[in-house]
């Protein structure tokens, strides 16, 4: 066995290899980019080196850099997680070139499976059934158009190499092809080094499930059964739980079959997953092979309580699968959810910024996160926004999806938009729910998971005024003028109580509290209703109150002149209104298009003085290795483009100069 390994990735899952190293007696090696100088997997390893700046393709992506760490520090081999580098037979020869032993599949085994096309082209030989397509090598866009015409649309455009929904565009009519198939390949080569692309039949309502596969440098080969993967936006998995719904024995046991002769085809060795469309009926395709750990290998472990990363290390090591077939099992039921830093109602769109609370649910044997990052921490626009994986275990599915939905409710971010909420009502939708499940779900449960912006509760304006008023006598006294009678609270008056008014905003709606001091609180006033208030404030922001008769638990946390309120399952930015400020109301922003996020002009889609309609493309920014078309928000007419192809952005700068005509 190893004695001391480097991790060759950053996050959540460089921090996991580290967690099982630790536990089984192996030193760790952490590299670093100049934006993770601080990252919690370089707090965690036993030793960091730096290996280049903030970009991943100056860091993360720099093989050389990489192996040289491992020679500097002694490292016996590289483990690469997922991304990056862990599916690049370069990389994987560079590790044996260099004797440093590579903690994954042989260079071949990458090779043959990470060209979607070479792997659909190795599966029709060993007759695994495949989604009927071009998997060819042929990349003229004529050709691959009228490819596509051939198939019949819709059609499915794919990066031959990569995966996480980059490089990959559905397409339902001819006329939108050429687009599509420009924007696929500058995503792909961006993400992946690589623009070759494959067109294939879009099949409609198909389950994404996958196998998890595991073979040994003796020859063996096991499935450690299959995950469902099948909730995704933008090609991108969301949810992910194990086992699938409704799988039968016979149907788990031919898709374990079919992904374990695929493994063996190419000799393979270490983790795997097989990924297959499923049709509604239980028919399946071979869709394509990941040569790494997955992001959600988590809910395979929670099933079979086995710890995959170790059986990496092991087999890694040269020692055989710790089980066989016959003595794996399935016990119980797991569903992950991806804690993203986005903002779902703006076409899931990343956020950037600190974290300036983070306060996941309590850990448990029923409740397990898996994070690289901690309160404090930033998210970057140069790497994937994710902030956690939340997995949670129990008997059976339905117990699993209440653990699911409690922990959510539990789980409080500030700092960063992100989609905790949406993730809420993604799991009591009726689809999701009821097992009804597609890689449409969550476009077909659109109006249940994208709803009209709902008024601010009553309970949430005051639970922000009480923290306030508690937070007030709290700074009181701890203050050096304790007992000072400036300082008093409890609005003492000579012929009366005292009164004040605390001033809040949500949006456009500004809400006016009436405070007054009564014996053991406060009496607020919220339009023709009075209500006592009294409680305890934590310093973690938790809040135990009194409101009237009721009594309930919630968080209030202070953050600059926000007061964000976490209660009932739903968290509220309410703005605290300085009721001494007399200043105008300032210019509103207009006339121009702003940057969402920091970024890089990719293409601009029209030229200057064009007149173009609502929702025409007008230019495409590349963040977080993904593309975002910004649109005319209105009928008018392009002025000018702030910045050319190949510019960085900054978050909030105007990119085009836009005039409304309507």
């Amino acid at each position: 066995m190893f004695t001391k390994i480097l991790i060759a990735n950053r996050g959540e899952i460089a921090c996991r290899v580290i967690k099982t190293a630790r536990r089984m007696g192996i030193a760790t090696v952490a590299v670093y980019s100049e934006a993770d100088a601080n990252a919690r997997h370089v707090r965690l390893a036993d030793e960091a080196v730096l290996i280049g700046g903030a970009e991943a393709r100056a860091s993360y992506l720099v093989a050389e850099r990489i192996l040289e760490a491992a020679k500097q520090t002694g490292a016996q081999a590289i483990h690469p997680g997922y991304g990056f580098l862990s599916e690049n037979e370069e990389f994987a020869e560079a590790c044996e070139r260099a004797g440093v032993v590579f903690i994954g599949p042989p260079a071949s085994a990458i090779r043959a499976m990470g060209s979607k096309s070479a792997a659909k082209a190795l599966m029709e030989k060993a007759g695994v059934p495949l989604t009927p397509g071009y998997h060819g090598d042929r990349q003229e866009p004529e050709f691959l158009a009228e490819q596509a015409g051939r198939i019949g649309y819709p059609v499915l455009i794919k990066a031959s190499s990569g995966g996480g929904g980059k490089g990959m565009r559905r397409v339902d009519a001819a006329a939108d092809f050429a687009a599509a198939l420009a924007s696929c390949k500058r995503e792909a080569i961006n993400a992946f080094g690589d623009d070759h692309v494959l067109v294939e039949k879009y099949v409609l309502k198909p389950r994404h499930i996958e196998i998890q596969v595991f073979g040994d440098t003796k020859g063996d080969c096991v499935y450690l059964f299959e995950r469902d993967c099948s909730v995704q936006r933008r090609h991108q998995k969301v949810l992910e739980e194990a086992p699938a719904p409704g799988m039968t024995p016979a149907r788990r046991a031919a898709m374990g079959k079919a992904a374990v002769d695929a493994a063996k085809a190419v000799g393979y060795v270490g983790a795997g997953t097989v990924e297959f469309i499923a049709n509604q009926d239980g028919s399946f395709y071979f869709m394509e092979m990941n040569t790494r750990l997955q992001v959600e290998h988590p809910v395979t472990e929670m099933i079979t309580g086995l710890d995959l990363v170790e059986w990496q290390l092991r087999v890694a090591s040269g020692e055989p699968l710790p089980l066989a077939q016959n003595q794996l099992a399935i016990h119980g039921h797991a569903i992950e959810a991806r804690i993203y830093a986005e903002e779902p109602e703006k076409g899931f769109l990343p956020s950037t910024g600190r974290l300036l609370h983070l306060a996941p649910p309590a850990e448990s044997d029923h409740v397990r996160i898996d994070t690289g990052v901690e309160q404090g921490d930033e998210i970057t626009p140069y790497y994937d926004p994710m902030i956690a994986k939340l997995i949670v275990w129990d008997h059976d599915r339905d117990q699993a999806l209440a653990r699911m939905r409690k922990a959510l409710t539990q789980y409080r971010v500030v700092g960063v938009a992100n989609n905790i909420e949406f993730l809420t009502r993604l799991t009591t939708c009726p689809s999701f729910a009821n097992a009804d499940l597609d890689t449409g779900l969550i476009e077909r449960e659109e109006a249940t998971l994208f709803p009209a912006a709902a008024a601010v509760p009553e309970a949430a304006w005051l639970l922000a005024v009480l923290a306030e008023l508690l937070h007030e006598a709290g700074a009181a006294e701890k203050s050096a003028e304790r007992g000072s009678p400036w300082l008093g609270l409890d609005g003492w008056r000579l012929n009366g109580r005292g009164q004040r008014t605390i001033a809040l905003r949500h949006g456009d709606v500004r809400q006016d509290v009436g405070v007054a001091s009564v014996a053991g609180g406060w009496e607020l006033s919220l339009g023709d209703s009075r209500v006592f208030a009294r409680g305890v404030l934590q310093s973690n922001g938790q809040l135990h109150v009194q409101l009237g008769e009721r009594r309930l638990h919630a968080a209030v946390v202070i953050a600059a002149e926000r007061r964000h309120v976490f209660v009932d399952g739903r968290a509220w930015p309410l703005a605290r209104v300085d009721n001494l400020y007399t200043g105008g109301e300032g210019d509103e922003a207009g006339g121009g298009l702003r940057a969402p996020m920091p970024g890089k002009i990719v293409a601009l889609l029209a030229q200057p003085g064009a007149t173009v309609e609502k929702g025409t493309p007008l230019l495409v920014m590349e963040a977080m290795k993904m593309e975002h078309t910004i649109t005319a928000p209105a009928n008018g007419t392009i002025k000018a483009f702030s910045y050319a192809p190949g510019d960085q952005v900054a978050d909030g700068v105007e990119l085009v100069e836009f005039e409304v005509t309507e």
